[in-house]
C-alpha cells in the first residue's frame, strides 16, 4: 500500500483551486497563437493569484517559453530568466498577484512535470500545478489542479515524489462574467431556440457523466488486475456515491418514477396539442384573409369595368353630337 506522509495530508485537506475565467482564455490563446491543430505538443505557462491557506484564488496568468522533445518528454527546455523579468513586470501592475504555480495543456501528467515543479520552487515553496485542457471535445470542467506530495511506502523503501490531486471551481467576478457573457453572445447561435439549447446543456451534462463513469470503471479494472494499487481513499468515495443511488427495484420507486414520466409526457402531449390548434387557426385565418382580399379585389375590378364603360359611353355620345353638327352646317 502506497500512502502519503500525515503532514501532507493535513495540510492539503480542504484545499480548493479556484481558477478565473481570464486564466482558462488566457492559455486558451497562448494554445492557439504557440501550437498548430496536428500537433500535440503543450504549453507551459506561470500562474499569479493569491495563497489563502485552504483556497488558492488563481487571478492571472502569462505564458513562458517551453520546447520539449515528444520522443522523450524527460528532455526539455524552460526559460527561468524569462519567468522573472515578466513576473516583475506584473508585479508592477498588480502588486497582490504573487506567484503560486504553473500550469501546461496537458491533457494528462508527463514524466518530466515533476521536474518543472521543482524547477519553480525556487519561486515559491508549495506551487500548485494546473493541467488546463484546452481541447474542444472536452466536456466539463477543463482544469484539474496538483500538489507534489512524497509517498511513503509499507515496506521501508526509499521514498519518491507524486502528485496529489486537489480540488478545483471555476469562479469569476462581475466584471469577469460580464466579459464571459460577451463573448458566449457572439459564439452562440441566435437561431438556436431556448429548448434546443438546454436539450444540448443537458446531452454535454449526459456526456460528462459517462466519461467520469468509464474513468472509475478502468481504474477498478486497473486495481483487480493487480495493475494499480488500492487507494482506499478512493475506494470510500466510490462507497459512498453506491450508498446515495437510489433502490430502483423498490415498488415505491418504481411508481414514483412512473408517475414522474405520465406527468412529463402529459405536458408533452397537451403542448403538442396545443401547438396543432395554433397551426390549424392560423391556416383558416389565412385562408380567410385570402379570400377577403379576393373578394375585394374582385369588386375593384368590377368597379373599374363599369367606370370605363362609363366613359366609353360618354366618348360615343359625344362623338354623335359632332356627327350630327357637321351634317347640319352642310
Amino acid at each position: 500500500m502506497v500512502a502519503t506522509t500525515t503532514e501532507q495530508l493535513t495540510a492539503l485537506a480542504g484545499t480548493t483551486v479556484i481558477v478565473h475565467p481570464l486564466v482558462l482564455l488566457s492559455v486558451a490563446d497562448h494554445h492557439a497563437r504557440s501550437v498548430s491543430r496536428n500537433s500535440h505538443k503543450r504549453v507551459v505557462g506561470v500562474l499569479l493569484g493569491q495563497d489563502n491557506g485552504t483556497t488558492i484564488n488563481v487571478a492571472n496568468s502569462f505564458g513562458i517559453p517551453f520546447e520539449e522533445d515528444e520522443k522523450d518528454s524527460k528532455t526539455w527546455f524552460l526559460d527561468h530568466n524569462y519567468i522573472e523579468s515578466m513576473y516583475g513586470l506584473f508585479k508592477k501592475v498588480n502588486a497582490r498577484e504573487r506567484l503560486i504555480g504553473w500550469y501546461h495543456s496537458g491533457p494528462k501528467l508527463r514524466a518530466s512535470d515533476q521536474e518543472i515543479n521543482d524547477l519553480f520552487k525556487r519561486f515559491i515553496a508549495r506551487p500548485v500545478m494546473v493541467i488546463v485542457d484546452v481541447r474542444p471535445q472536452t466536456v466539463g470542467i477543463p482544469t484539474d489542479a496538483y500538489f507534489a506530495v512524497e509517498e511513503i511506502k509499507d515496506d521501508g523503501t526509499e521514498t519518491h515524489k507524486t502528485f496529489l490531486h486537489v480540488p478545483s471551481a471555476i469562479e469569476a467576478e462581475e466584471a469577469e462574467e460580464i466579459g464571459v457573457e460577451h463573448l458566449l453572445r457572439d459564439i452562440k447561435d441566435s437561431t438556436t431556440t431556448t429548448l434546443a439549447t438546454r436539450v444540448s446543456e443537458q446531452l454535454a451534462s449526459l456526456q460528462g457523466l459517462q466519461s467520469r463513469l468509464s474513468d472509475i470503471q478502468k481504474y477498478l479494472v486497473d486495481v483487480a488486475s493487480g495493475a494499480m494499487p488500492v487507494n482506499h481513499q478512493i475506494v470510500y468515495y466510490l462507497q459512498d456515491i453506491f450508498n446515495l443511488l437510489p433502490d430502483l427495484s423498490a415498488s415505491d420507486a418504481k411508481q414514483s418514477f412512473v408517475s414522474s414520466t405520465n406527468d412529463q409526457l402529459l405536458v408533452v402531449y397537451l403542448s403538442s396539442l396545443l401547438r396543432s390548434v395554433i397551426a390549424l387557426h392560423a391556416l383558416v385565418d389565412n385562408k380567410a384573409s385570402i379570400g377577403r382580399a379576393d373578394l375585394e379585389e374582385g369588386s375593384e375590378s368590377k368597379e373599374k369595368e363599369k367606370k370605363e364603360k362609363k366613359v366609353e359611353k360618354k366618348a360615343e355620345g359625344e362623338d354623335e353630337k359632332k356627327e350630327t353638327a357637321t351634317s347640319d352646317k352642310k
